[in-house]
């Protein structure tokens, strides 16, 4: 059997709709949220509401929930829990749950702007620059090594979240005046570029890519967006995951600058562009799935079609609540 639990489901319609297409009558799908009014979970076999995610009875109505499913293999789609999951992935494995996610270091650098710069920097890839220390910061101005504009935002953050586009020193001294735990960062002014990776569990090795130039964002997610191939991107990426050691699904934003790359961010999980990977034929749900059977996936770095757009619209769903 392959029982899959989803957990914080929310909007994601299209990531359940594929974990049901990929099970299909050889398991089921359970989905969470901590509201009934989250859509996604109507997409599910079953679901269940459960309390806020920092509340201390929340992991143990999670372990409840799978127990009583029979569950397999769990995953959520937020940025906050993967800490969690990864954090507990023990108790999870004495009652035969797989967690579908990277390590709890690898989760907790992902989250962690400044550490993941620090990561970054220190293996030679290249990346924003990055400040904690303003006064640092508007040395480096002053030397010319920087210039505004400039990103200032959490430390610790997802979604873009709290960014603010700063253009001069009074506004960073503002900001940091009344916010704590703020860093600045470089603006990277280049084409962004989204890429949905899938790295196997059992080999370690990367088994599938796909990359896609953000044409359009809205609220930290890619909006519209057009397939593209690049042999030293591809080869890039392989050589990072390599190097962290990340595992199962990740989303990494890029930039490009002058045909150089630029490491931006990771997301261990799926990111919210991912339907396009999908629909251009990179199945990363039956992937998982072979993963979670013991089975290592081929390698099928971009196996895609270029030149395919992507355009996001909005859906309504409407729902007798019983």
């Amino acid at each position: 059997m392959n029982n899959l639990l989803i957990l914080s489901a929310g909007t994601r319609n299209k990531i359940v709709q594929y974990f049901k297409r990929a099970v299909g009558d050889k398991g089921k799908v359970v989905a969470t949220d901590m509201s009934e009014l989250a859509p996604a979970v109507y997409e599910a076999d079953k679901f269940y509401k459960v309390p806020r995610m920092t509340e201390d009875r929340y992991i143990d109505v999670i372990f409840d929930i799978c127990k009583k499913e029979n569950i397999d293999g769990i995953l959520t789609l937020i940025d906050p829990e993967l800490s969690l999951l990864a954090k507990n992935k023990k108790q999870f494995d004495e009652i035969g749950v797989t967690v579908i996610g990277s390590s709890y270091e690898l989760c907790e650098r992902a989250l962690d702007k400044m550490s993941m710069y620090e990561w970054l920097t220190s293996h030679g890839y290249n990346c924003a620059k990055s400040y904690t220390d303003k006064t640092a910061f508007f040395a480096d101005v002053e030397a010319g090594i920087i210039d505004y504009p400039v990103f200032v935002k959490p430390i610790r953050g997802s979604a873009s979240i709290a960014i603010s586009k700063v253009y001069d020193k009074e506004t960073v001294d503002l900001l940091f005046e009344h916010n704590d735990n703020l860093m600045i960062q470089e603006f990277l002014n280049g084409q962004e570029i989204g890429a949905d990776v899938y790295i196997d569990a059992i080999s370690g090795e990367t088994t599938s890519v796909f990359l896609k130039k953000k044409l359009l964002m809205r609220a930290g997610e890619t909006d519209k967006a057009v397939s593209f191939k690049c042999n030293k991107l591809f080869d890039l990426i392989e050589k990072f995951v390599k190097d962290s050691g990340w595992r199962w699904q990740i989303d990494i934003d890029i930039f490009d600058i002058d045909g150089e790359y630029y490491i931006s961010e990771v997301n261990p999980r799926f990111g919210g562009g991912y339907p396009h990977a999908y629909e251009c034929g990179c199945d990363h749900m039956t992937m998982i799935l072979n993963n979670l059977a013991g089975i290592k996936n081929d390698r099928r770095v971009g196996e895609y079609e270029e030149g395919v757009y992507m355009m996001k619209y909005n859906e309504i769903a409407i729902k007798k609540l019983m």
